[in-house]
């Protein structure tokens, strides 16, 4: 029986219309020990939060229908979920987009393709700031 990992039990939201990210974040999570929640856009990602209550949410920046920065901007105006830390993550590594993720609220930007490790410390930096 392996140890549980220092991720046990944490809940991850990954809000990503495409398939492959969602399913490469989806493996990464899970072998660290995570629940995952995942949703294709944010609609769909609002209509999940309120039943699954992530301790955090990784969300992709260029969706149709409603982006990233919308979702995230949505997600913290909701009281019971301001606090949750939100993660952007974007193909482009630009300066503008990391400033507008942060004016929206967003507490960390991670650049795809993002590797496992990547991923697991953004959760881990966040849970264990969360715990402290």
């Amino acid at each position: 029986m392996p140890e549980p990992g220092p991720l046990s039990g944490v809940k991850v939201m990954v809000i990503d219309d495409s398939n492959t990210i969602r399913r490469s974040a989806e493996i990464f999570l899970l072998q660290a020990g995570c629940t995952v929640i995942l949703a294709e856009d944010g609609f769909d990602a609002l209509a999940k939060i309120s039943d699954h209550q992530p301790d955090m949410v990784f969300v992709d920046i260029m969706m149709p229908r409603l982006d990233g920065y919308q979702t995230c901007a949505l997600i913290k105006k909701n009281a019971k979920f301001h606090a949750t830390p939100v993660v952007m993550l974007s193909s482009k590594d630009g300066l503008f987009d990391r400033a507008r993720g942060r004016m929206v609220g967003s507490d960390q930007y991670l650049t795809k393709p993002f590797t496992k490790e990547s991923l697991l410390k953004a959760v881990a930096a966040h849970v264990r700031r969360r715990a402290g």
